[in-house]
């Protein structure tokens, strides 16, 4: 038996907090909190999922994430609710200032799940994947 039980929350440094705000509230609708300009840092949540956002200090020799040389996280996957949302969020990830995609909606092996992958303004690498039910 586990002695955990579940994620609490998941930090994530990025380029600039306020593009990643405003990617996961005004692009995938999650919910801000928790804002500390003094840090700076602040919370978005789905309702399942929350994640705190930390500035990272460009005064520092700040260098972007590489999933095959860090050690750290090489994505976050993201589930939704069904190929439709998919693609109707790939359509506006895809026309999102600042996002690189890495690509759109595809099959996983041979399906019928689907996803993509992007990364979005602050640099996080990201998945977005219908499970084909």
């Amino acid at each position: 038996m586990s002695e955990t039980q579940g994620l609490n929350h998941l930090g994530l440094a990025v380029q600039d907090l306020d593009q990643t705000r405003d990617f996961f509230v005004e692009v995938l609708g999650w919910h801000e909190s928790g804002r500390d300009d003094s840090y700076p840092r602040t919370a978005v949540s789905d309702g399942q999922v929350r994640l705190t956002l930390w500035q990272v200090d460009h005064d520092l020799d700040v260098q972007p994430f590489h999933r095959r040389r860090n050690v750290g996280l090489h994505h976050l996957a993201l589930s939704v609710a069904s190929e439709i949302k998919l693609n109707e969020l790939s359509s506006r990830i895809e026309s999102w200032p600042g996002v690189e995609i890495e690509f759109l909606p595809e099959l996983v092996g041979a399906g019928p799940r689907k996803h993509m992958m992007f990364t979005e303004p602050g640099g996080i690498r990201l998945e977005l994947i219908w499970s084909g039910q």
